[in-house]
């Protein structure tokens, strides 16, 4: 069985997506595949409770409890490798990882982002998107390299900026294509 572990620090609705696309669609049998952890660096992530309920293993590695970036990428790595994962998929976990744990995991994690990349890297995405006049947003899956947010991309989604636009409903609006397109890349990394 190939073990999916996400990633969250929220919410976890990318996360939500990928788990009921891997049920609906039984990756299980079609693909031999299965979401065999949700980890979290914040205790009160909501995304542990939807995991939980959903039966899936679920894990806490708080970031502040650790002297540097490096330690806790160490002992983050050590927790996911418990699972064996064929794939580790970034839902909303907002840390910036460092170039070690991302090479340990090279080929095998990936990330959404809410932009076109390569357009909008990093933070605040919708504003400045909206600022800069675009007529289109969006998101973008994948996959994680050192640099952040520049790995080869796997899956876009375009979305209209509407006059009157804020950031808070262009970021609802492209959220809702993140959770067809996130699911969709994640099984087409695990048919190979």
């Amino acid at each position: 069985m190939k073990n999916i572990v996400i990633l969250i620090s929220g919410g976890g609705s990318n996360m939500a997506a990928i788990v009921r696309a891997a049920q609906q669609q039984d990756w299980a049998r079609s693909l031999g595949a299965q979401v065999a952890a949700v980890v979290s660096n914040k205790a009160e992530a909501k995304g542990l409770d939807f995991a939980r309920a959903q039966g899936i293993a679920t894990e806490v590695l708080n970031h502040k409890d650790f002297a540097s970036r490096e330690d806790f990428d160490a002992a983050l790595a050590q927790v996911i490798d418990r699972y064996q994962p064929a794939l580790v998929v970034l839902a909303g976990f907002m840390r910036i990882l460092t170039p070690g744990f991302v090479a340990h995991y090279a080929g095998r994690i990936i990330n959404i982002h809410p932009s076109l990349l390569p357009a909008f890297t990093g933070l605040h995405t919708h504003q400045r998107a909206i600022d800069a006049g675009c007529k289109f947003a969006g998101a973008t899956v994948h996959q994680v390299t050192a640099e952040l947010d520049v790995g080869p991309i796997l899956e876009q989604a375009v979305v209209p900026v509407l006059p009157g636009d804020t950031a808070d409903t262009l970021a609802a609006r492209v959220l809702t294509q993140e959770h067809v397109i996130y699911p969709r890349a994640v099984a087409a990394l695990l048919r190979g």
